[in-house]
C-alpha cells in the first residue's frame, strides 16, 4: 500500500504544532495529495551518487539514536524503486543500531548534497542479513577497489520519502570535488609553467650567442 510522508511523521502533536502556527491547512493538503509509490528516477540517481547517509533507530529505552555512514560513492545501492541495501562495514563494536533493529526495525535515513543544497529523508524498515545468508546479495553490494571489513549487510524497504527545504545548508565540498572544479586552473598553470620554461630556455640561448 502506498504510503504518505506526512502520514507517518506528522504526528497528533506535531499537527496540533502546525495549527498553532497556522501551517496545518498546508500540510493537510499535502497530506491528501501526496503518496509513496516507488522512488522515481530521481530520487534514485540521487542516492547512488552519494558518499555518506545518517540514519536514526530508537533504542528499547526510547532514545534514539543517530549514526554516519560514510564509504565511497554509490555504496549505498538502489536494488529497486522500493529497496535500498548496502554492506555495514566493520567499526567500533559498539553495536547500538544494529541492537536497536532487534527490537525496532524502523528507521529514518537522511542524505545531503551539501555542494548542491539538497536533502533527502526517508523512512523505511530495515533487515539485517547475515553475509553467509545471502551470497548473491553480498555479490550485488560488494564494493571494487575498496578497503573494508564486511560484517554484516542492511536491506531497507523504503516507506516513503521527502524532500527538504534547502535553507540553512552550508555547502561543502569533498577534496574531490575541490579538485574537479580546480583542475582547469591546475593545467593552466602547467601550460604556463611549460612556456616559462620555454621561453627562459630560448633567452638563454640567445644570451650564449
Amino acid at each position: 500500500m502506498a504510503k504518505n510522508f506526512a502520514e507517518i511523521g506528522f504526528s497528533s502533536a506535531a499537527k496540533k504544532l502546525q495549527e498553532k502556527v497556522g501551517s496545518r491547512a498546508t500540510y493537510a493538503r499535502m497530506e491528501a495529495q501526496t503518496t509513496y509509490d516507488g522512488m522515481s528516477k530521481f530520487e534514485q540517481s540521487f542516492i547512488a551518487q552519494r558518499d555518506s547517509f545518517y540514519m536514526a533507530t530508537s533504542g528499547e529505552n526510547g532514545f534514539p539514536y543517530i549514526q554516519h555512514r560514510g564509504g565511497p560513492k554509490g555504496f549505498l545501492k538502489v536494488l529497486d524503486a522500493n529497496r535500498l541495501g548496502f554492506i555495514d562495514f566493520k567499526g567500533n563494536m559498539q553495536y547500538i543500531t544494529v541492537g536497536n533493529l532487534a527490537t525496532n526495525n524502523k528507521v529514518s535515513l537522511f542524505l545531503v548534497d551539501y555542494p548542491n543544497k539538497r536533502r533527502l529523508k526517508i523512512y523505511a524498515t530495515a533487515e539485517v542479513v547475515e553475509l553467509k545468508d545471502n551470497p548473491d546479495l553480498h555479490h550485488l553490494l560488494d564494493l571494487e577497489g575498496y578497503k573494508f571489513r564486511p560484517e554484516r549487510m542492511m536491506v531497507f524497504q523504503v516507506e516513503a520519502y521527502d524532500w527538504n527545504c534547502p535553507q540553512h545548508i552550508t555547502p561543502r565540498f569533498t577534496v574531490e570535488e575541490i579538485e574537479e572544479v580546480l583542475k582547469p586552473q591546475y593545467e593552466h598553470i602547467k601550460n604556463l609553467e611549460a612556456e616559462i620554461a620555454e621561453l627562459k630556455e630560448k633567452l638563454g640561448q640567445h644570451i650564449k650567442n
